[in-house]
């Protein structure tokens, strides 16, 4: 259970850095820096890639609560329908920075500004709706065994990999007048 909680926490750590990182750039904008273009373009592809793999994991958790809980209690349905709602949201502000990346792939400097205004809302989304809440994160904590996280978690090797070479990736494509915040380092 420690390797595959190590794991979990190490691909949350790499997504915080990317967040991060997207939300300074997108503070300070390309101003239409053509550098801006494939570090944005590796942004999306990373944010595609992660976000698919932790959607799943919590959705998947979402089930299993229903599952095992005692859905008669108003507070486990309010954790409940809190986690679907907050899911919903993170997956259209996510489409919507996907759309803005495809823009950037096909309209080239042009589409800077779109993708900032789409990268930043799912910036911000992300840091006031995402993470950690205390309905679904206790309930997990209190019903779930080891073989629950397991299956949650699901991490295959592959997937592994690829979120970690797209992490690289984004941090290879730094644009060099993008001033990071202290707290970003390079997680491997």
């Amino acid at each position: 259970m420690g390797e595959l909680r190590e794991r979990v926490a190490g691909e949350r750590r790499r997504l915080r850095q990317v967040r991060q990182v997207l939300t300074a750039a997108v503070a300070q904008g390309a101003d239409g820096e053509h550098a801006f273009l494939t570090f944005y373009i590796a942004i999306g592809d990373y944010f595609e890639a992660a976000m698919k793999r932790l959607h799943i994991q919590d959705v998947r958790m979402g089930e299993m609560l229903r599952d095992k809980a005692d859905m008669n209690e108003a507070s486990n349905q309010q954790a409940l329908t809190e986690l679907d709602e907050r899911l919903a949201g993170n997956q259209l502000c996510l489409i919507n920075m996907l759309a803005a990346r495809d823009a950037l792939i096909e309209q080239g400097d042009t589409a800077l500004d779109e993708f900032e205004i789409a990268g930043k809302a799912y910036s911000d989304y992300i840091v006031t709706s995402m993470g950690h809440h205390p309905g679904s994160t206790e309930l997990a904590q209190r019903l779930f065994a080891v073989e629950d996280w397991t299956y949650m978690a699901e991490i295959n090797e592959d997937d592994r990999l690829r979120e970690e070479q797209l992490y690289t990736r984004v941090f290879t494509t730094v644009p060099a007048g993008l001033e990071l915040p202290p707290e970003v380092k390079l997680i491997t």
